[in-house]
């Protein structure tokens, strides 16, 4: 049994989109944890998802370009600022959908909870498009001349 689980995970290893989805659980617990924490000390929860939104930004960074797609991560120079770059434009996409999704939900008198759980998966489907397609692409991560 051990064995089989073992097997399975070395498969999901192989899946870039299995390890985004590894690394955003990360990011998503710093980013919920953060805006749990902020709203439990009477922040707000539009600018309590926003602030946890924003520390998740900077842990996917971390994860992402370590764990998911380190095969094209661009080795330095002008490339890697602009790999970083649009990585924090594709963050701002993000905040601003989650953002908008909690305050809306609030707004109009959902539970900031259900409303962050909707933005999640918002969120989570467009910054995938976006890092997968045009932030980190193959070509991209080619040495500048």
């Amino acid at each position: 049994m051990n064995d089989q689980f073992s097997s399975v995970i070395a498969r999901l290893r192989d899946f870039q989109l299995a390890r985004y989805l590894l690394a955003s659980v990360g990011a998503l617990a710093v980013d919920v944890g953060a805006f749990l924490g902020l709203m439990a000390m009477g922040v707000a929860p539009a600018p309590a998802s926003a602030i946890g939104y924003s520390l998740g930004i900077l842990a996917h960074w971390l994860l992402s370009s370590r764990t998911v797609f380190q095969e094209t991560v661009a080795s330095g120079g002008a490339a890697r600022t602009r790999q970083k770059a649009l990585f924090v434009i594709s963050a701002f996409i993000g905040l601003g959908l989650t953002t908008a999704i909690v305050g809306v939900g609030d707004w109009v008198g959902i539970d900031p909870r259900l409303a962050k759980a909707a933005a999640i998966i918002v969120s989570f489907t467009a910054t995938w498009l976006i890092r997968s397609r045009i932030v980190f692409r193959a070509e991209q991560s080619a040495p500048s001349t």
